[in-house]
């Protein structure tokens, strides 16, 4: 299972200085964009851009320590999760 410091992400201060920040852990995808006193973070899986796909989820968190540590516990959360298309393609494969 995947812990929040799993993810190789800069601290607050990073994002307080309006910095934009996107990575990557395996096939999941995100991009963290800090908007007046927010975080807006947006996921897809794959390999390809987040300017050529659609967002599968995203969501918004207070850009304070408390928003910045629910926003790695979310991203935590759906690493786990299998997209849908992933899932059927593993049952059509097994």
């Amino acid at each position: 299972m995947a812990k929040p410091n799993d993810f190789d992400i800069p601290r607050l201060y990073y994002f307080i200085s309006k910095n934009i920040f996107t990575g990557s852990r395996k096939d999941l995808n995100f991009r963290i964009v800090p908007e007046e006193d927010e975080l807006r973070v947006t996921i897809w899986h794959g390999f390809i851009c987040s300017e050529l796909t659609e967002p599968e989820a995203s969501a918004v968190f207070p850009l304070s320590n408390e928003g910045h540590e629910e926003m790695l516990r979310w991203l935590a959360v759906q690493y786990e999760a299998k997209p849908a298309e992933q899932t059927e393609q593993t049952e059509v494969q097994a």
